[in-house]
C-alpha cells in the first residue's frame, strides 16, 4: 500500500556552526566548523517521511535566489514532488544555526516562506485532498496553516499540526488538528490559552531526553527515550513528526506508532545535520537501544 503524505510547510537552508562555548553578549569566540545543510521545518519532515517509505508531496514556497535552487534539487532527489512548491523573488528562507555540547539554538528568517498565502493553498488544495495525511508546521503565516488544516478536515484526511516555532494559536486551528506535537516548552505555551483537557485527546509532548508525553483514555502516560550517543539534536523534532505520520498512515496504534516515530528520532540524533541523519526503514529495523 502507498502512503500518501502531503507537507504544508518552510523550505529552509540550514547554516551550521559548531563551537565549544556560546559567546554572551559582547562576546567574540572561535568556532570549529561550519556548513550550509538543507533543512526547514517542513522540508525536514518530507524528508523523514519519504526516506520511511512514504509517498510525500510538499505545498512551499522558495526564493529566486541560489538558496532556492539547491534546496529545489536537493528535495527532487530525496523523491519529494515538488510541482506545488512556487518561487518567488527574494531569497529562500534560512536558519541560522550554533551547535554547542550536543545542543542547539535557531534563528530563523523566513525569507520566501513567508510569501505563502491561502490563495495558493487553495489552487494546490487537490495535493492535500487526495494524501492521506497533512503535515503542517508554524513557520509559514498562520492563515496557510489554518486553510490547509480546513482542507484536510472537509476531506477527512488526517492532520498532524507541530505548533514550532510557538505562537498564539486560535481554537480553529487547534480544533482542525487530530494530532498537536509540542515539545516541554511549547506545551507549557499552548497552556496559556488551553487546558490539559482541551489538548489531551490529540497530543503528544516530545521531551528530548525524557522521553514522549500522551494520554491515553484520560491518563498520562510516558514512552523513555532511546538511549544513543548525541551527535547533533537538530530535526529530531521533525524527524519525529515525519515518522509519526508514515506510522498512523500505517495504522499503527498511537503507542506504537510514538515508538516508532521515537526510534527514527534517536537514530537522527547520531549524525551532523538536520537532515543528513534521518533514517530509511532498513536503519529503523536494524537498530537496537
Amino acid at each position: 500500500m502507498t502512503i500518501k503524505i502531503v507537507v504544508v510547510g518552510s523550505i529552509n537552508m540550514d547554516l551550521v556552526t559548531s563551537v565549544k562555548k556560546v559567546p554572551i553578549a559582547g562576546e567574540t569566540v572561535m568556532g570549529e566548523t561550519f556548513a550550509t545543510m538543507p533543512g526547514g521545518k517542513g522540508a525536514n519532515q518530507a524528508v523523514a517521511a519519504a526516506r520511511l517509505g512514504a509517498d510525500v508531496s510538499m505545498v512551499g514556497c522558495l526564493g529566486s535566489d541560489y538558496l532556492g535552487d539547491g534546496l529545489l534539487e536537493v528535495l527532487k532527489k530525496e523523491g519529494i514532488q515538488m510541482e506545488a512548491v512556487k518561487r518567488v523573488e527574494g531569497s529562500s528562507g534560512t536558519a541560522s544555526i550554533i551547535l554547542s555540547e550536543g545542543d542547539n539554538r535557531i534563528i530563523v528568517v523566513p525569507g520566501a516562506n513567508h510569501e505563502m498565502t491561502p490563495e495558493w493553498i487553495e489552487e494546490n488544495r487537490k495535493y492535500i485532498e487526495e494524501s492521506d495525511l497533512l503535515l503542517v508546521q508554524l513557520e509559514i503565516p498562520l492563515n496557510c496553516v489554518q486553510k490547509a488544516l480546513e482542507i484536510a478536515k472537509a476531506a477527512n484526511v488526517k492532520t498532524i499540526l507541530n505548533p514550532a516555532p510557538i505562537t498564539k494559536l486560535s481554537a480553529e486551528i487547534i480544533g482542525a488538528a487530530d494530532y498537536i506535537t509540542p515539545n516541554e516548552h511549547e506545551y507549557q505555551t499552548l497552556l496559556e490559552d488551553f487546558s490539559t483537557a482541551d489538548l489531551s485527546a490529540k497530543l503528544i509532548v516530545t521531551m528530548g531526553d525524557e522521553g514522549v508525553l500522551f494520554y491515553k483514555d484520560g491518563k498520562e502516560v510516558r514512552i523513555p527515550a532511546q538511549n544513543v550517543p548525541v551527535l547533533d539534536t537538530t530535526g529530531a523534532g521533525d524527524t519525529f513528526n515525519g515518522a509519526l505520520g508514515v506510522a498512523l498512515c500505517e495504522q499503527m496504534e498511537i503507542e506504537e506508532a510514538i515508538r516508532f516515530a521515537n526510534k527514527a528520532a534517536a537514530l537522527s540524533i547520531t549524525k551532523m545535520g538536520a537532515q543528513n541523519g534521518m533514517p530509511t526503514k532498513d536503519m529503523l529495523e536494524q537498530f537496537h537501544d
